[in-house]
C-alpha cells in the first residue's frame, strides 16, 4: 500500500512539469518588472504580431505563465503567428511570464500533506494572480496599445492556476485555456466548490476552453466539471471541453493548442 502511494506521488510530480521547449525563439521583448506582491524581480517576454509596428491598431492580449524562452513561450508565439497569417484568428499580443518558482505560484493554498511535499513552498497563487491584474497589466498597457480584451493560457499547474482564476476572479479575463488542469490539487477542492463558485459568478460574458489526457489523475476531475457544467447551464459564460483519450499529459498542450485557441478567440456571432 505504502509502494503505491510513493508512486501515485511520483506520478504527480512528473504532472507538475512545465513542457519542454525546443521552438526556435521568436523575435520578442524582454523586460523585467519588479513585484512587490511576489517580492521580486519578474522576468517578462512579449511577442507582437507582424502588422504591430505597421498601424496604430490595438490589440487584445493573452498573458501565460510558463512564459520563458525556455519554456512555453515560443512554440505558443509560433502557433499565433500561424493562425494570424491564416486569419484563422485577429492579432494579439503574447505576454509570456518566466518562472522563478513556479510551484510557488501556480499552486492555490491546500491542506494535503503531499501537496506540501512537492515543493519549499506552496500556495502562492493569490499574491502571483495579484502581480498580474495589479502590476504587470498597468505594465503592458503602459508599454503596448490594447484593449480591454485578455486572454489567458496555461497547461498541467498552470491550467490549475488558470482554472483557479477562471473560479475566482471571472471578470479578470475575457477568455480562459486550460490543458490538463492539475484539478487533483487539495483534494480536487476547485471541482468540489465549482457549482457553488458558478451560482455566485457574476462576470459578464466569457468562454472557457479545457482538455483532459488520457492521464486518470487528470480526465477524472476534468469530465466530473463537464457535469457540473452542463447542470448548471450558466448563459453567462459559454465553454467546450475536449476530452482526448489519444493524448498524454506530456503531448495534449501541443496536439491541441491550434483548435483551442481557434475556438476560444472566434469573434463573438
Amino acid at each position: 500500500m505504502k509502494g503505491n502511494y510513493c508512486m501515485l506521488f511520483l506520478i504527480l510530480i512528473a504532472l507538475l512539469r512545465p513542457a519542454e521547449a525546443k521552438e526556435q525563439v521568436p523575435q520578442h521583448d524582454t523586460f523585467t518588472v519588479f513585484s512587490k506582491h511576489v517580492g521580486e524581480q519578474r522576468t517578462i517576454n512579449v511577442w507582437l504580431p507582424e502588422n504591430y509596428k505597421n498601424t496604430k491598431d490595438s490589440l487584445p492580449v493573452m498573458y501565460m505563465a510558463d512564459g520563458g524562452i525556455q519554456e512555453d513561450f515560443p512554440h505558443i508565439a509560433h502557433t499565433l503567428d500561424k493562425l494570424i497569417n491564416e486569419q484563422k484568428i485577429k492579432p494579439l499580443i503574447l505576454v509570456g511570464i518566466e518562472n522563478t518558482q513556479r510551484r510557488r505560484d501556480l499552486t492555490g493554498i491546500t491542506e494535503v500533506a503531499k501537496d506540501k511535499e512537492i515543493a519549499p513552498v506552496v500556495g502562492g497563487s493569490e499574491k502571483f494572480r495579484l502581480f498580474i491584474k495589479e502590476e504587470l497589466f498597468p505594465e503592458i498597457n503602459r508599454r503596448y496599445r490594447t484593449t480591454s480584451e485578455r486572454s489567458i493560457i496555461g497547461e498541467s499547474l498552470s491550467g490549475l492556476f488558470v482554472m483557479e482564476t477562471f473560479f475566482l476572479y471571472p471578470e479578470m479575463f475575457k477568455n480562459y485555456i486550460a490543458f490538463d488542469p492539475s484539478l487533483w490539487w487539495n483534494n480536487h477542492y476547485l471541482v468540489n466548490r465549482a457549482k457553488s463558485n458558478l451560482e455566485k459568478f457574476q462576470a459578464s460574458k466569457v468562454r472557457l476552453w479545457f482538455a483532459g489526457s488520457n492521464t486518470p489523475e487528470i480526465y477524472a476531475y476534468t469530465r466530473e466539471l463537464v457535469s457540473v457544467f452542463t447542470t448548471m447551464n450558466k448563459s453567462n459564460f459559454i465553454w467546450k471541453y475536449a476530452d482526448e483519450p489519444k493524448e498524454k499529459h506530456s503531448t495534449i498542450f501541443r496536439a491541441t493548442k491550434e483548435k483551442a485557441i481557434i475556438w476560444t478567440l472566434k469573434p463573438e456571432p
